[in-house]
């Protein structure tokens, strides 16, 4: 089963003041970044996959994406499509990372973005959830992971 959902973040900028940074997307009716997720059933786990920034514009999306996948066993997320993660993005991850493991779940995460790879080491997220180059190596992990 693949779902795709385009939703908008919280904040809307009037168009006038909308930074042309990073390549955005931009909702042209309310003037809001838009975040694309894709979540896709797959054997023994669920791959939630954001296309976009993740960050305090477009967190609550994301947040909400990640709360209706706590009660599923292993979570894949990749973050391939995500230019940018500010801390906002961060702590949404961090917060489904928690509600799955209270649900007796896990996480791991396919990352190919030297810049994400970086705040996802230095920050050490990497030393509580697999982080992993591909999504084919992040299924590996998950598989690792103890029952």
């Amino acid at each position: 089963m693949k779902q795709a959902l385009t939703g908008v973040g919280q904040a809307r900028l009037p168009s006038g003041d909308r930074p042309a940074l990073r390549g955005r997307k931009w909702n042209q009716r309310t003037g809001a970044p838009v975040l694309e997720i894709t979540v896709e059933q797959h054997d023994g786990y669920v791959l939630c996959r954001p296309a976009g920034e993740l960050d305090a514009y477009t967190v609550a999306q994301f947040r909400e994406a990640l709360t209706d996948l706590a009660d599923e066993s292993y979570v894949l997320v990749d973050l391939s499509d995500v230019p940018f993660m500010d801390s906002a993005g961060l702590g949404a991850l961090i917060g489904g990372i928690r509600r799955a493991r209270e649900n007796d779940g896990d996480v791991a995460v396919a990352c190919n973005r030297p810049a994400l790879i970086r705040l996802l080491h230095t920050t050490g997220f990497d030393r509580i959830v697999p982080v992993r180059e591909t999504v084919e190596e992040a299924v590996l992990a998950l598989a690792e992971l103890p029952d």
